[in-house]
């Protein structure tokens, strides 16, 4: 593989770093107060829910997340740190890669039917599998410092 100013092993390590970022950034710019004390974000994504055109998603939602929205307001925005942290480090790479995939494809479902977010979550699962398969923590990483996922 040929490439310009950086081995492609660092270009990928810069791909999981932006990755990382753009976790940091979606975690950065919540509003934590209304997520935690309001309960925003989840209201929202059960108004989302509530009017799906699928009736898995409807169904899925209200057992899995109505129950407990406490939880899980703080299992997305903590989910998200904890991404971001992990990637912009690559520490557990391979698992943050994993659960990012599946956290991004839980948005693209939900919200299938806003055009305004699915560019992101696409390119994010996209950018997540790309990084997994090319094994992105070989470079620029605490996993490869560890000798951890050789």
């Amino acid at each position: 593989m040929q490439t310009i100013w950086l081995s492609g092993a660092e270009w990928l390590a810069v791909l999981r770093i932006g990755l990382g970022l753009w976790w940091l950034e979606s975690w950065r710019h919540k509003d934590k107060k209304g997520w935690f004390e309001r309960g925003t974000g989840i209201a929202w994504a059960a108004d989302v829910a509530g009017r799906h055109r699928w009736g898995v998603v409807r169904t899925g939602f209200r057992r899995v997340v109505e129950p407990r929205p406490k939880a899980m307001a703080y299992l997305v925005v903590y989910a998200e740190l904890a991404l971001g942290l992990g990637l912009v480090t690559g520490f557990l790479t391979p698992v943050a890669l994993v659960a990012g995939l599946l956290l991004n494809l839980l948005y693209l479902v939900l919200m299938i039917h806003d055009w305004a977010e699915q560019g992101q979550n696409a390119m994010m699962a996209l950018i997540s599998l790309v990084a997994l398969f090319a094994m992105a923590w070989q470079t620029w990483s605490l996993d490869s410092a560890l000798g951890l996922f050789p």
